[in-house]
């Protein structure tokens, strides 16, 4: 495999080179937390608004087996909304292939549902979320929302949880991902779930695209918080694409 500056050619890399690179822990007692965003050059996080905007191949390959390798698909309402999220849509055969090697997937094949974190159960039942997918969505949300939401949530099809008061913290979040044998999290988004799982200290690890390209503009970056903070990362790998395109994984310290 060609090294160039410790980084490596992803043209150079097979489907099985980049699920072992990209592989879970193995043996897993609690929820371990991986972040997989795009960002431009200059740190935008959107152009337009939405992701897909910055989206190259490479990207795209890497965040297919993001979701093949993943128990669950983690996102804020507010992503879902922006972004018209449907249900994960992976090969059943690649994933009980993981499976069996003990990288991830699933025994069935059956894709990884996505879970929406949504204090208010403020997500409309006739959405993509609901309509366009082959496993029921988790609603995560608190005991203190809307009755007749989460029972229209329910009733849409989504698996209602409710995993607080009136908030839905970090802990409670894992907890309640736990509680269902969830422990390859990914989170996509948006930048204020990042920013609370950071601030919990509850992010193990963040793959990061760069795309190569400048955007400008007020465009956010990937992660949002109340509060300034600083979490020592270690880099795990360099993947560089033709088109420019660098792929970096990194992990806490």
């Amino acid at each position: 495999m060609q090294r160039i500056h410790n980084a490596i050619q992803l043209t150079e890399m097979s489907r099985d080179d980049l699920a072992e690179l990209y592989a879970y822990p193995l043996q897993l007692d609690a929820p371990w937390v991986r972040a997989n965003f795009v960002a431009s050059i200059d740190g935008a996080a959107t152009s337009d608004d939405v992701t897909a905007g910055l989206g190259t191949p490479a990207d795209k390959t890497v965040f297919m087996l993001l979701r093949e390798l993943a128990d669950v698909v983690l996102v804020g309402a507010g992503t879902v909304r922006t972004e018209n999220y449907g249900g994960a849509r992976t090969s059943a055969t690649r994933r009980r292939a993981l499976y069996d090697r003990g990288l991830g997937g699933h025994r069935d094949g059956a894709p990884p549902p996505i879970a929406v974190v949504t204090a208010s159960a403020a997500l409309e039942p006739g959405c993509r979320l609901f309509t366009d997918t082959a496993v029921p969505p988790l609603i995560i949300t608190t005991s203190t929302a809307p009755a007749d939401r989460k029972q229209a949530l329910a009733e849409a099809g989504g698996v209602v949880i409710e995993a607080g008061g009136v908030a839905v913290t970090p802990k409670g979040l894992l907890a309640a991902l736990a509680e269902r044998g969830l422990t390859r999290v990914l989170c996509e988004g948006g930048p204020h779930l990042f920013g609370e799982l950071l601030e919990a200290d509850a992010i193990d690890e963040l793959c990061l695209t760069t795309a190569p390209v400048l955007v400008g503009g007020t465009a956010r970056r990937i992660s949002l918080s109340a509060h300034e903070f600083r979490m020592p990362m270690e880099r795990r790998h360099i993947l560089l694409d033709k088109d420019g395109t660098i792929l970096t994984r990194w992990a806490r310290r």
